[in-house]
């Protein structure tokens, strides 16, 4: 169904509840809510991750968000199964309206059946190894000259270790992480950043907190390459490929630590050149 590219997410939510996306969402349902407190220390490290999720199944679908702690309680998931999708892409909390938006999206066009991705299968293996293949792959979605700077809009370790490999300096920011697991400080000024970057590497998360549309403002305006690494929204984060964003690592749920089996992830490429201020 043909529609313009949108240039925010609340405009890509107005556009779905308007019909332009596909079906009507009061016409699709949440089967189930799942409400995910999860921790991660990697071996040799000394960061442990906390990760909270929110998961909305609609049909053979699911959509993500991760949130700060405390932002959601686990009591939503009580009467959440039930709601139809329309009512909860308006609802006052942000990883809400996001999970919903990803699972009417995701429900519309699943990953595993659009042309244009490329399936990637992490192997079996440790967290570890899973995290080091998985972070291979989203760094892969950058072409970058020798010692570019890369903007690293939510960090995990084995990423800014390859996109050191790549030949990248990395700029990580984040804000609940002080320093690499090689003691570089982390900033949690993510305009300041970007400001300084040739590239932009950010996470899905920033779909719900309210650094998306500014970071995409930024790379439209600057034409400034940004890959997104998105669990959560990943189909969201898709929806702007080609109208900001370059490169897209989506990997929707089973998520990688979650399994010790293969599991699948989608790469989605976009020409710098397609983006542009009037998209």
């Amino acid at each position: 169904m043909p529609h313009s590219p949108p240039r925010t997410v609340a405009e890509l939510t107005d556009a779905v509840l308007a019909g332009a996306h596909g079906p009507d969402p009061r016409d699709l349902t949440v089967t189930s809510a799942f409400w995910l407190y999860h921790t991660t220390r990697l071996a040799g490290g000394d960061v442990t991750y906390h990760n909270h999720y929110l998961l909305l199944r609609v049909g053979d679908a699911f959509g993500a968000c991760s949130f700060e702690a405390g932002e959601l309680s686990p009591e939503f998931c009580e009467n959440a199964s039930g709601h139809s999708l329309d009512k909860l892409l308006r609802h006052e909390c942000a990883p809400v309206r996001t999970a919903a938006l990803d699972a009417y999206l995701a429900r519309v066009r699943p990953h595993r059946d659009a042309d244009d991705a490329e399936r990637v299968l992490l192997p079996t293996g440790t967290p570890e190894v899973r995290a080091e293949a998985r972070d291979a792959a989203i760094a892969g979605l950058l072409d970058i000259a020798p010692g570019a700077r890369v903007a690293l809009i939510g960090v995990v370790n084995p990423l800014v270790a390859a996109i050191r490999e790549r030949g990248g300096v990395c700029l990580p920011c984040d804000l609940n992480l002080r320093t690499t697991a090689w003691g570089e400080p982390v900033s949690d000024d993510m305009t300041e950043v970007i400001a300084s970057a040739d590239a932009v590497v950010a996470t899905g998360m920033t779909l719900s907190n309210g650094t998306f549309d500014l970071i995409l403002a930024h790379c439209v305006e600057h034409e400034v390459p940004l890959v997104v690494y998105a669990q959560s929204g990943s189909a969201v984060a898709r929806a702007f490929l080609g109208a900001g964003v370059t490169g897209l690592n989506a990997e929707p749920f089973t998520f990688s630590q979650f399994s010790a089996d293969p599991t699948p992830m989608y790469r989605y490429r976009a020409d710098l050149a397609s983006n542009g201020a009037g998209a």
